[in-house]
C-alpha cells in the first residue's frame, strides 16, 4: 500500500520536518511504501495550502494520507474541515493519524473491520479537529487579552528607537494569525522583531495607540 506523508508547521521558524522520522518508521513497520512527502510552513487555519493542494491533486484512490496528528492537517473552522474531509473521501484516500490508533485499522483491507470503525474514526477526527481549532482560537485570544491588559495598566515599552507604526502593523497582522515571516514582510521588519513583539503582547508589556 502506498502513502503520502503530510507535514506542516505554522511558521518558517518552526521545524516542519520534526515528525519525518516518526512517520517514516511508521510506514516501514507497517509495510507501507512512501510515494511522496509534502512539507510546508503554512497556517493550518487555511483550507487552501500549496503543498496540501499538491498532495490531493497527485494522490490516487486507496492511498494513505498520513499525518502526525489532526492539528497538523487542520485547525480549520468546522465547516471548512468538513470540506477538506469531503475532498479526502472523494479522492478515496485513507486518512491515518499516527497518534490516533483507531485510524491505523484503515491500513487493513478487512472490509468488516474498516466499516465498523469508519463511524468511530469519523467521530474522533471531527472531535480532534474541533479541539485543534479551539486551541488555536484560545492562543489568539490570549494575545488579545495580553494587549488589553497592557492598555488597561498603561504599560508601554518606550524608547525613541521603537517604531510605533511598525509595531502596530505587527500586532495587526499577528491578530490575523499570519506566520512570523509573513508578518515581517508585510510590516517591513525582521522576524526577530515579530517574535519580540509577540512576547511583549503575551507578557502584557505592549500597548498600541
Amino acid at each position: 500500500m502506498n502513502a503520502r506523508i503530510y507535514m506542516r508547521a505554522s511558521t518558517q521558524e518552526q521545524d516542519a520536518y520534526r515528525a519525518e522520522q516518526e512517520l517514516t518508521d511508521f510506514c516501514q513497520s507497517n509495510a507501507i511504501t512512501i510515494v511522496g512527502k509534502y512539507v510546508e510552513n503554512y497556517t493550518g487555519t487555511k483550507l487552501k495550502r500549496p503543498k496540501l493542494g499538491l498532495l490531493l491533486a497527485e494522490s490516487e484512490a486507496d492511498e494513505i494520507l498520513l499525518v502526525e496528528s489532526v492539528d497538523r492537517l487542520s485547525r480549520l473552522p468546522l465547516d471548512e474541515w468538513y470540506q477538506l474531509k469531503a475532498i479526502i473521501n472523494e479522492k478515496g484516500l485513507r486518512l491515518i493519524v499516527a497518534d490516533l490508533p483507531t485510524t491505523h485499522t484503515l491500513i487493513s483491507d478487512d472490509e468488516l473491520t474498516s466499516n465498523i470503525l469508519k463511524i468511530v474514526n469519523n467521530m474522533l477526527l471531527d472531535l480532534m479537529a474541533t479541539m485543534a481549532r479551539q486551541d488555536n482560537d484560545k492562543r489568539r485570544e490570549r494575545i488579545k487579552q495580553g494587549l488589553a491588559k497592557a492598555k488597561a495598566e498603561g504599560k508601554q515599552v518606550g524608547g525613541r528607537s521603537k517604531n510605533q507604526a511598525t509595531r502596530e502593523k505587527v500586532v495587526r497582522y499577528i491578530n490575523k494569525n499570519l506566520g512570523a515571516e509573513e508578518v515581517s514582510k508585510l510590516a517591513d521588519c525582521s522576524v526577530a522583531t515579530v517574535y519580540r513583539i509577540k512576547n511583549e503582547i503575551l507578557s502584557g508589556q505592549l500597548v498600541c495607540a
